[in-house]
């Protein structure tokens, strides 16, 4: 038997989200679309909190240039789920994030993506380094 792709103890960070009503759809479980709000936040929040990213006045701003979901088992409400962060690579102005979405408690993920962050000047939206106290922040969540 393989073992699977996508373990809990594969990731750095965890973020906890918990399900909302009208994430569930007409089949009963949250929708697909809704993975990609759940990458979104718990990297979000992780900037935010951990690498002090002024989403409302700083001077560089992160845009998702690319993103893309595997879903392996479903998730509905109300569920809490974890969403799992690393950090795949780290350029200059860009980072790709490897998430996955676990039901609390479970060790096999339930979805698997990947989105890049390219980092550019608020005024200008052209790319810049990664500021320091950001690449420190995602540096800690870099995959072996």
């Amino acid at each position: 038997m393989s073992q699977p792709e996508h373990l809990r103890s594969d990731y750095a960070h965890f973020q906890p989200i918990t399900t909302r009503w009208h994430d569930n759809d007409l089949y009963g479980h949250v929708n697909n679309v809704v993975y990609y709000s759940f990458f979104d936040s718990a990297v979000n929040t992780y900037l935010i909190e951990v690498g002090g990213l002024d989403i409302h006045d700083g001077d560089v701003v992160g845009f998702v240039v690319s993103s893309s979901c595997d879903y392996f088992a479903s998730i509905a409400f109300p569920e809490r789920i974890e969403v799992g962060l690393r950090v795949g690579k780290l350029g200059n102005s860009s980072v790709q994030y490897e998430l996955a979405i676990f039901k609390a408690g479970e060790d096999e993920a339930c979805a698997a993506g990947r989105f890049v962050h390219v980092f550019v000047d608020r005024t200008s939206n052209r790319p810049v380094a990664i500021p320091e106290t950001l690449r420190a922040a995602l540096a800690r969540l870099l995959r072996d």
